[in-house]
């Protein structure tokens, strides 16, 4: 069933009417619409950030969680959770203790039992975690507010890798939460952060509505970027899910929403000519699209073929079906165009325009027998809708059996945790994005490891690359990670784990009224926004 904008903002409005509180009281209590945001973010179906790298997840974990240390503007991290830390002179021993104030939303404190279950939950599936797990002695709590990592060998980088902001990051859950495996959701929406999930409003499909932490208490620092003080603004704010752009603008337009993640770039004109309405562009990094390719499974458990995806594929033809060119860039470097490590090591199979032909020989030599390759496409995300569309008609053009199997993206991220193959619920490409900020860390970045079935989605192995990889956190010298980055680049280009469909400078729209929006790779924070 399609719902329609008026229905959304006409359940926003009832959600309160099966609570049992007389209506003269909700009325007293709710928030007014000076103090109430509305934003567009995407649909959110999966509420725990450790079993899923779904931006909108890491979102929402951004709002309800709080982590132990956060990046300022500079990509520097500082402390956030921790008030007072320390490192042993061999610098194998680090010990952290928690600021005051920390409180989860039940009422309960924050305590260095819950920061170790934490850190061991996320440690089993990130990949900068596993590195800490690999090398990590102990991790324990001393007393209630203080807990060390005790390292087998030292870790230059750990506070960075606490720090990170690509998912999936380091929030802190209750100790009863963080229990579970990695691979079970936590059901719970209670958190630390400066906002409460409002279960009570929770409407899937259509909203989900975030209040204002009365107890939680910011940093005394200003804020800058992700650290310093969390300072919330307003009381109130609500998802809404209007998968309909058109519908969106139109909300945005006369006010029913104050904000909308990824506006359709056809509209961008319509935008910039409303005088309430405007264009910004909060990650400044840029964001990379690219296709993962399902590597257990037929025909991509065959690096020929994998490596033909890299031959057939038009960056350019795939950005233009969604942005102007004046918004797009190729980009063939695993590090991205603006990291400090993109380089051009291995990159002699880029060909402007793409070349079906070496693509088709190459499936020819992968053995491949007319398999079905099934294609998850994102119906509610235009983009990657419209990438999808045009990779399927590009693989049957070269006589490729390829196949859309359409759903929203809450359907595709629960479909791309199957690892089997297609006739038993699984896949074969899907495609996603990240900002270009993520792709310069080896350590954090899920989509750049490939370390098999332990690894992200699509599940490339190469024990070479990740020897490689291993040294990152090593390395001392920014011109000794440089040649290490190109010999990482060198050997991921022959296995190839992802292939890169192109880069975007993507704006938000908002209107002018919602000021105070942190501008920050990838994330979008919904504390120091403030509406006139």
């Amino acid at each position: 069933m399609t719902i329609s904008r008026r229905e959304i903002i006409k359940t926003g409005l009832a959600a309160g009417a099966a609570m049992s509180i007389p209506s003269v009281l909700r009325a007293q209590t709710a928030p007014s619409v000076a103090r109430t945001v509305r934003m567009v973010m995407g649909d959110l179906s999966v509420f725990d950030p450790v079993v899923t790298t779904a931006t909108i997840t890491a979102n929402h974990g951004l709002a309800i969680y709080d982590t132990l240390f956060a990046l300022d503007s500079k990509l520097t991290p500082q402390p956030q959770m921790i008030g007072k830390w320390g490192v042993s002179d061999d610098k194998k021993t680090y010990t952290f203790e928690l600021r005051d104030g920390l409180g989860w939303h039940d009422g309960t404190p924050v305590t260095a039992a819950d920061c170790v279950a934490s850190i061991r939950r996320w440690g089993q599936v990130d990949p900068g975690g596993q590195l800490i797990m690999a090398r990590a002695r102990d991790i324990s709590k001393k007393d209630d507010k203080t807990f060390t990592i005790a390292l087998k060998e030292a870790l230059g980088v750990l506070t960075d890798i606490l720090a990170k902001v690509s998912a999936p990051c380091l929030y802190i859950m209750r100790e009863k939460d963080a229990s579970r495996p990695a691979t079970e959701q936590v059901t719970a929406n209670i958190g630390s952060g400066p906002f409460k999930f409002n279960e009570a409003l929770a409407k899937p499909g259509a909203s989900f509505t975030y209040d204002r932490n009365e107890k939680y208490v910011p940093r005394s620092e200003p804020s800058d970027g992700l650290a310093g003080g969390k300072v919330v603004n307003v009381d109130r704010v609500i998802w809404d899910n209007i998968s309909d752009q058109q519908t969106a603008f139109a909300a945005l337009q006369s006010g029913e929403v104050d904000f909308v993640s990824g506006p359709p770039a056809d509209l961008y004109p319509a935008f910039k000519s409303d005088p309430n309405l405007e264009l910004q562009v909060l990650d400044k990094s840029g964001i990379v699209f690219f296709m993962r390719m399902n590597c257990l499974q037929k025909p991509f458990d065959n690096i020929k073929a994998r490596q033909a995806m890299l031959h057939l594929v038009d960056q350019e033809a795939v950005m233009r079906t969604s942005f102007p060119a004046e918004y797009i860039s190729t980009v063939t470097s695993i590090f991205g165009n603006h990291t400090p490590y993109s380089n051009d090591e291995n990159t002699g199979w880029y060909k402007k325009g793409g070349d079906p032909e070496k693509a088709k020989q190459l499936f020819s030599e992968a053995g491949y027998a007319g398999e079905k390759v099934v294609i998850l496409q994102s119906t509610d995300w235009a983009e990657a809708s419209n990438a999808s569309q045009l990779l399927a008609a590009t693989l049957r053009n070269i006589g490729i059996n390829a196949e859309l199997a359409p759903s929203d993206w809450g359907g595709l991220v629960a479909r791309r945790a199957n690892n089997g193959s297609v006739e038993n619920g699984g896949w074969s490409i899907f495609i996603s994005s990240e900002s270009d900020y993520q792709r310069g860390d080896p350590v954090g970045s899920p989509t750049l490891s490939a370390n098999g079935e332990k690894g992200w989605y699509g599940w490339p192995k190469s024990d070479e690359y990740e020897a490689l990889r291993a040294k990152w956190a090593d390395v001392e010298t920014l011109e000794a990670r440089k040649a290490l980055a190109r010999k990482m680049q060198q050997e991921y280009w022959n296995f190839v784990g992802t292939v890169l469909l192109g880069e975007v400078v993507s704006p938000i729209a908002r209107r002018k009224a919602l000021t105070g929006l942190i501008g920050m790779p990838g994330l979008i924070p919904m504390w120091n926004m403030q509406k006139a």
